[in-house]
């Protein structure tokens, strides 16, 4: 799925951020050519966004979470990248935001979208009130636009790492539009078929929500750690026949994409 000239992609990070080397080498080994590069650095120039093909934004503590799960690293969307991010948006280049990143996308109004200052979902404490670090198993939704998900059929396996990380949508209206648009890009499953409870779900996300897109499919969060199973010598039981459905799908398909916009 590799292109013949790599497309160039942003890894943007904040004070706190610690997952941007994972998601650069995912980006490298997807095919992609990444540039990590702190916020700061962009509000000094907010059209540089444009030089590039793709948008990630990685997993971490963004601003040390000082006033809850993305919500600083939010209101920068919000306020000061606005019109160039939607700009960006407009043009159909992909965005990915992981865990860290995705609470961001979600509380700046992005994601589900549109980021019309209506709040259609959010995310909060997990419902078993504690951090969750676990390995999940991700089940990609056929019926879904989303263009990291696009032509997905086998699940996805990689860790969960956060506190606060239940979508839940604003009321079930929003969430009946979101199952029949296939906005809801991932649900969590269970390692061995029917019903999913606790900790398969880890954080007692409404409807197994795992990750989201907006209704073009281009802009796409998702709360597990798909940079962290990018080579089957990641999962901790490689050596007991569970080391396939690798995350690097996810940045395969995303980099294909942006080679072609």
């Amino acid at each position: 799925m590799h292109s013949v000239t790599p497309p160039p992609v942003l890894v943007l990070l904040a004070t706190g951020t610690n997952r941007d080397g994972d998601a650069a080498y995912a980006i490298l080994k997807a095919g992609g050519r990444p540039t990590v590069l702190h916020i700061n650095e962009l509000r000094e120039r907010p059209e540089r966004l444009l030089d590039f093909a793709m948008l990630v934004l990685p997993g971490g503590f963004s601003y040390g979470d000082a006033l809850g799960a993305g919500r600083l690293l939010a209101t920068d969307l919000r306020w000061l990248f606005q019109d160039v991010l939607t700009a960006f948006v407009e043009a159909h280049r992909p965005v990915i935001g992981i865990c860290n990143g995705f609470q961001a996308l979600v509380k700046s109004g992005w994601l589900p979208g549109p980021p019309d200052g209506q709040a259609r979902a959010t995310l909060t404490r997990n419902a078993s009130n504690r951090f969750e670090c676990r390995w999940v198993r991700l089940e990609p939704n056929p019926a879904s636009p989303c263009v990291f998900t696009q032509g997905l059929v086998e699940p996805i396996a990689c860790p969960v790492a956060h506190g606060e990380g239940r979508f839940v949508p604003r009321d079930d209206a929003v969430l009946a539009e979101l199952q029949a648009t296939g906005q809801i890009a991932l649900t969590y499953a269970a390692s061995r078929g029917g019903p999913v409870t606790y900790p398969a779900n880890p954080n007692g996300s409404t409807a197994d929500i795992a990750g989201v897109c907006n209704a073009s499919g281009t802009l796409f969060g998702l709360m597990p750690h798909p940079e962290d199973h990018i080579d089957t010598m990641l999962h901790p039981r490689r050596t007991r026949g569970a080391a396939n459905h690798l995350g690097l799908a996810l940045f395969e398909r995303g980099v294909a994409y942006a080679a072609q916009v």
